[in-house]
């Protein structure tokens, strides 16, 4: 999806828990690692895929990352993924997810490996300034009573978002096959 409401969907997900700035600068640069590399493959190296397939994935991202943040792995496997890879690969999936719209464009060979940086950059500083603004918010939400309480609700909303997204990808893909 190129208006990247998915990324912060999922970003949101990841920073939910998060209390230190240095634990959210190490996560999100976790990600960014994974998506500037497969948006750059994508596009340069000419790397396709199904952009449907891809776009649920990232979905399933969002119901995976609230379904962390519930405890879900460890009360139903008894199990706690390791949370900085789970990161770094959904990264990788957003950013050939975004490579995957790129591709849809006929971009000018010309200038591209300029221009494709230049607009990742972008896309990052943008993520950057959206999850200041969203880590904000979480920490004078978390200031008041109540947080722990609502924490499990607004992970469930983030979830059904996950699904929405999975079930409209998937939708897509199977009218456009």
């Amino acid at each position: 999806m190129v208006t990247g409401y998915d990324h912060i969907l999922f970003l949101v997900g990841v920073i939910f828990f998060l209390y230190r700035l240095k634990d959210v600068v190490q996560y999100v640069s976790l990600f960014t690692i994974g998506h500037s590399v497969t948006l750059l493959a994508g596009v340069l190296g000419g790397i396709h895929a199904n952009s449907f397939i891809i776009d649920a994935i990232i979905g399933f991202s969002v119901v995976y990352k609230a379904f962390d943040n519930m405890n879900g792995f460890k009360r139903l496997f008894g199990v706690q993924p390791n949370t900085k890879l789970a990161v770094l690969v959904f990264g990788l999936f957003h950013g050939f997810g975004l490579a995957t719209k790129l591709q849809e464009f006929s971009l000018a060979q010309n200038g591209l490996v300029t221009n494709i940086v230049s607009f990742n950059v972008g896309v990052e500083i943008g993520q950057i300034l959206a999850l200041t603004a969203v880590f904000i918010g979480l920490s004078y939400w978390r200031t008041r009573a109540g947080f722990l309480r609502h924490a499990f609700a607004t992970n469930t909303l983030l979830m059904m978002g996950g699904f929405i997204l999975v079930g409209y990808q998937l939708t897509g893909y199977m009218v456009n096959r």
